[in-house]
Parts: C-alpha cells; sequence; structure tokens
C-alpha cells in the first residue's frame, strides 16, 4: 500500500499543474500517468499557443509540456509513476493502479482526477477502413514519430483541432484534398483557418461525410451537402480521391472512474458530454476528489492547465495546508480562468458551467 496526501490521475497539463500547486503548498503527492511520457496531448502540439504569458503564449506545445515536466520533478514530495494505468476509485479512499505488470494500492487523502478526453468517431459506411484516424493518432504519426498518415487527406471538422492538423499535415507535405464542416461556419480560430485557405486547401461548410471507398484500405470519400437542419441534400455529392480520412469532430470527457468512484454526474454538450458536477473549486460530491482539465469539461490546454492549478491549491487548502498566500493564489487562478473564458469565445463553456455547477440537467 502506498500511503500519500494527494494523489492526482493524469499527466497532462492538468495533472502536472495540480501536483506543482499542491507540492508548493507542502503536500506530499503521488502523480500516477498510464503513457511513458509526461506532457498528455502537449507533446503533439507543435504550433504556438495564444493566450497569456501565464500560460505560456508563444511557445509551442512541446515546450510547455517539458516545462512542466521539469517543474514537477523539481519538487521533491512529488513522486511519478509512469506507466500506470488507474483501474477504480473505491469507497475507502483507495485507488487500484497496474504499474507494468503488478496491481498496486494507493491510499490518499485527496484524488485528484485529471485523465482529459477520448476522440469521438462519426458514424458513416466503411469507418472501420484502415486509413480513417482521429486528428489525435494523425498528431501522434506525425509529430511524435515522424510517420507521414497517407498522401492525401480530407479533414472532417473545422473545429480549431481540424484546422490546426490539417496546417500540421501540410507542413508534413501530405496533401489536403478539403475540410468539410457539418456547422453552417467554422468553428475554429479564423486565423487558422485562413493560413490553410492560403495554403489552397477548400473549406466546405454545411457539409459532411457521406461514405468513405474502398476494398483493403480508404481509397476515396463522398461528401453531401446538409440543409437548415442538418439533413442531407440529394444530388450535392462531391467525391474526393483520398487514402486517408481524418476525423476531428470533438472530444469527450474521460468520466469511467468518476462514475465508478460514485460522483454526481450530469450530461452539459457544452461541456463535450457527462462531467462531475462541482463546485467552484472543482471538487465534486465526493469531498475527497477533485477534478481538472479536459474530464471537466473539454476547452483549451490554457484553461486545463489553470484549473489544475485551482484543484491542486483547492485539495491541498483542504487538508490544512497553505494559508493567506495559498488563498490569494487560489483567487488569482479563479480570476485567469474568469478571463480565459470571457467574450463570445467562452459564452459555451460559461453555460456549461452553470448548469453543472447548479447540479441541473441541461435538459431539466
Amino acid at each position: 500500500m502506498i500511503n500519500t496526501q494527494i494523489a492526482v490521475i493524469g499527466g497532462g497539463p492538468a495533472g502536472l499543474r495540480a501536483a506543482v500547486a499542491a507540492a508548493q503548498l507542502g503536500a506530499q503527492v503521488l502523480l500516477l500517468d498510464e503513457s511513458d511520457h509526461l506532457g498528455g496531448q502537449l507533446i503533439k502540439q507543435t504550433h504556438k499557443f495564444f493566450g497569456s504569458q501565464q500560460q505560456f503564449a508563444g511557445s509551442r506545445g512541446i515546450a510547455i509540456a517539458k516545462k512542466l515536466e521539469a517543474a514537477a520533478r523539481s519538487q521533491e514530495n512529488i513522486a511519478i509513476l509512469q506507466e500506470a494505468t488507474v483501474l477504480g476509485i473505491y469507497e475507502d479512499g483507495v485507488l487500484l493502479a497496474e504499474h507494468k505488470g503488478r496491481v498496486i494500492k494507493v491510499r490518499a487523502q485527496r484524488i485528484i482526477v485529471a485523465v482529459g478526453a477520448c476522440e469521438r468517431m462519426l458514424a458513416f459506411p466503411n469507418n472501420d477502413l484502415p486509413g480513417v484516424y482521429g486528428a489525435g493518432a494523425v498528431q501522434t504519426l506525425m509529430n511524435v514519430h515522424g510517420v507521414r498518415p497517407g498522401r492525401r487527406v480530407l479533414m472532417v471538422g473545422a473545429g480549431n483541432i481540424g484546422l490546426i492538423v490539417t496546417y500540421q499535415l501540410l507542413q508534413a507535405g501530405v496533401e489536403v484534398a478539403a475540410i468539410v464542416e457539418a456547422a453552417p461556419t467554422i468553428g475554429g480560430y479564423l486565423v487558422h483557418a485562413a493560413k490553410v485557405r492560403r495554403a489552397g486547401v477548400p473549406i466546405y461548410t454545411s457539409h459532411t461525410i457521406k461514405e468513405a471507398h474502398g476494398e483493403e484500405a480508404v481509397e476515396g470519400a463522398t461528401i453531401w451537402q446538409l440543409d437548415a437542419n442538418r439533413q442531407p441534400v440529394a444530388g450535392t455529392e462531391r467525391h474526393f480521391a483520398v487514402d486517408v480520412i481524418c476525423l476531428a469532430v470533438g472530444l469527450s470527457p474521460l468520466s469511467d472512474l468518476l462514475w465508478q468512484a460514485g460522483c454526481q454526474m450530469k450530461y452539459v454538450p457544452e461541456l463535450g458530454g457527462t462531467v462531475a458536477v462541482r463546485d467552484a473549486h472543482l471538487c465534486t460530491s465526493n469531498p475527497r476528489i477533485y477534478v481538472a482539465g479536459d474530464v471537466a469539461g473539454v476547452e483549451e490546454a490554457s484553461s486545463a492547465m489553470v484549473e489544475g492549478q485551482l484543484a491542486g491549491l483547492s485539495a491541498a487548502l483542504s487538508l490544512g495546508l497553505g494559508g493567506k498566500e495559498a488563498q490569494e493564489q487560489l483567487a488569482e487562478a479563479k480570476a485567469q480562468l474568469s478571463a480565459l473564458r470571457a467574450g463570445p469565445v467562452g459564452e459555451k463553456i460559461r453555460a456549461g458551467l452553470a448548469w453543472v455547477e447548479k447540479g441541473v440537467t441541461a435538459d431539466a
């Protein structure tokens, strides 16, 4: 049995920030991550981040991951277990994890769940053909392993992820035939859309994929137009000869552990799916469990980092650690989150948080 004051599950931007924030208040922290690297999705991000200097604006995701990892490893009271998959959180505060072929038990006074989100799939004929990828898988191939996923790609989804991955494909010498987006407008930042349009990539809004073609692998794809009710319009089909179909159609919070731990859960579409009801300090209905990052609601990495800091500070303060300075840090983290979620871009997130912090279902 490993005993610790705070266990952080997930070594992405939220988990790393949470671990450091708690450790700096004197907490003994155990950080568990299922991968052989720390940084989560940041290790795939070769583009420069927007936001504020506090959240590393102007730095590339891969560089941010290294900075966050270095900060965690510099804290003597943070123990790190990589290749450790948490299997469950139980009523007595014990969590089980599989670590390199062994099952280990961890007893923690507080647990911060920062496991992120998973990619959504899309249903269409032949979507199981080799050559149909999620955008995260394409980034892993290119930016982590240096492997091109194919020669010519159809990108499905014009949110920030779809636009950014399109540009990264172009940088890697892969042709992008087109981007299709079911919504009538582009969902990502226009600065990203402008870059791919200047590179000659057309963006078809109010369109979606009809089907993939091929015998052993993807050889082509057909798209068609959607009407105002998002119903396909017969006769508007376009065919593209491609060997890759890349799906960038959103993320869903990985909420399995929170369900299993008995946390109160709500389906909030504005936050990407089912998330834990929590208070302003990110404490769930189980007072020992906190959430941070995409598992709490899908947002940008900048928000995940600040949420991690907020959860780490809150968990440590709940154990009687920290003082006036920690309270000031807590207030500053809340102010940063409010700033990141301000304006039209953050409207959807603010609406989702209004539901989940009240504990009211979105369809009530």
